[in-house]
């Protein structure tokens, strides 16, 4: 019989590859919030589809403005009880700045630590008399950022990053695929993003377009590149979310790119807009065993 010592030896490489692949493990992330024909929070993470859920969007913030969420007619009741039922899930919610539409920028850095401490007290770990969701406490911020300037976004990154020592603040980013985004580059250079889902969409030169996969992968080369600790391919999820195109079918999506990009140690999934579309076509359905 093999001592003690021989079998902990012997285990420990397999407990080395165990902890390597859960702390790899790939997921789909999902935007809701932006239809009210998509579903209840609950209805999107009761599906197992997804590993991540974007609430979105924080619409106004900064420049001296009343942040104000937009939820497209969402009713914010039952969202407190949505959102820890999501994570007795193993999901992970966090709350979507910004988006395609809004009224929101940064004008210096006490305008960025600002809403770091807004956003800690009336979403995450701190307290507030005015918290929207309750006593619910999201796992992070997305930065969702395409409009306004580009100023003073990395030091909002580091603003939220320091309430970590208090409960880990995940931080996650939405850029286009083009590089240098025009909104988010410096903070995603700060290196302390956790998930970057890069919109691959609504992008000719770096989205996938009638059977042709080559500039897609070399933007995602040059993301797996980046300061990013994971990298998601963000898609749309019908033809309709995405009018500039980057719509890629499922079975390209399986056969062809996800082969491609997921040799990268940076991969971290996929990403997809939004839960209404995905609601339509069935998308993720049709591609989580295989993300």
């Amino acid at each position: 019989m093999a001592s003690l010592k021989q079998v902990s030896l012997l285990l420990f490489p397999l407990l080395l590859i165990s902890l390597f692949k859960f702390s790899n493990a790939a997921g789909i992330a999902i935007y809701w919030g932006q239809n009210g024909d998509e579903g209840s929070l609950a209805d999107a993470c009761n599906t197992n589809n997804y590993q991540f859920v974007n609430i979105a969007f924080l619409s106004t913030f900064g420049n001296g403005q009343t942040p104000e969420l937009n939820l497209a007619g969402h009713s914010r009741d039952g969202l407190n009880a949505d959102i820890k039922g999501c994570q007795g899930q193993g999901i992970k919610v966090l709350l979507s700045l910004g988006g395609g539409a809004g009224s929101y920028s940064l004008n210096s850095a006490d305008d960025a630590t600002n809403l770091a401490n807004y956003l800690w007290n009336n979403f995450l770990g701190g307290s507030s008399d005015s918290r929207p969701f309750g006593d619910a406490v999201l796992d992070g911020i997305d930065f969702d950022i395409e409009a306004g300037g580009a100023q003073h976004y990395d030091e909002l990154a580091r603003a939220l990053n320091g309430f970590s020592s208090q409960k880990k603040v995940y931080l996650a980013a939405a850029p286009q695929c083009p590089i240098p985004d025009a909104h988010l580059d410096a903070a995603i250079n700060t290196g302390l993003f956790d998930y970057v889902w890069v919109q691959f969409y609504n992008n000719p030169q770096c989205q996938y377009a009638s059977g042709n996969t080559n500039n897609l992968i070399n933007s995602w080369n040059q993301w797996t590149s980046s300061q990013a600790k994971q990298v998601f391919l963000g898609l749309p999820a019908s033809e309709a979310a995405a009018p500039s195109g980057g719509f890629i079918p499922t079975d390209v999506l399986i056969s062809q790119v996800l082969p491609a990009i997921k040799t990268s140690p940076k991969y971290g999934g996929v990403m997809l807009w939004n839960r209404f579309n995905d609601v339509q076509t069935g998308y993720s359905n049709a591609i989580k065993g295989s993300v």
